[in-house]
């Protein structure tokens, strides 16, 4: 009896060793990989911001040259979207964000937003709730945007 206890002792002692050092080998990993998600946050805010401010060139810099945007009414690529903002075709208002998760893979950043967003299109203003959905892709030059897709609410 004594034998069962103290091997089960030893055992629960061996778990918790390994559980502390898995925790410990995974820590630096899990702080850079907080950090990064942190990073493509703000930069996703910072893209609304330059959308509402209908900033083409920023935006331009920050797209990359293979992106692809998917809207309710059709899907291109980057110069369509930058020219689509410069000339007002689409000016997105504002973009009230409700949720965001960030998932990284590699070198490639997921980021979901769930939005309420204003916009004007074709002269007319209107309000959808969005889920968002932003791939980002690091480059050597920091994070390029390579799609960004609108899924239409039917629930806010």
């Amino acid at each position: 009896m004594k034998a069962s206890f103290f091997g089960l002792f030893l055992l629960l002692l061996l778990s918790v060793q390994v559980a502390c050092a898995q925790q410990k080998k995974d820590s630096p990993s899990t702080a850079k990989s907080a950090k990064t998600e942190q990073e493509i946050i703000q930069l996703s805010k910072k893209k609304w911001q330059w959308m509402a401010d209908k900033k083409a060139d920023s935006l331009a810099t920050l797209f990359d040259d293979k992106a692809v945007f998917v809207h309710m009414g059709g899907s291109w690529g980057k110069e369509q979207e930058v020219s689509i903002i410069k000339s007002g075709g689409i000016h997105y208002k504002k973009a009230d964000i409700h949720q965001v998760s960030v998932n990284i893979i590699g070198s490639t950043a997921i980021l979901l937003n769930k939005i309420t967003l204003l916009a004007v299109v074709g002269g007319n203003e209107v309000t959808n709730e969005f889920e968002v959905t932003e791939v980002y892709v690091q480059q050597k030059g920091g994070w390029k945007l390579g799609s960004l897709s609108f899924t239409k609410l039917m629930t806010p």
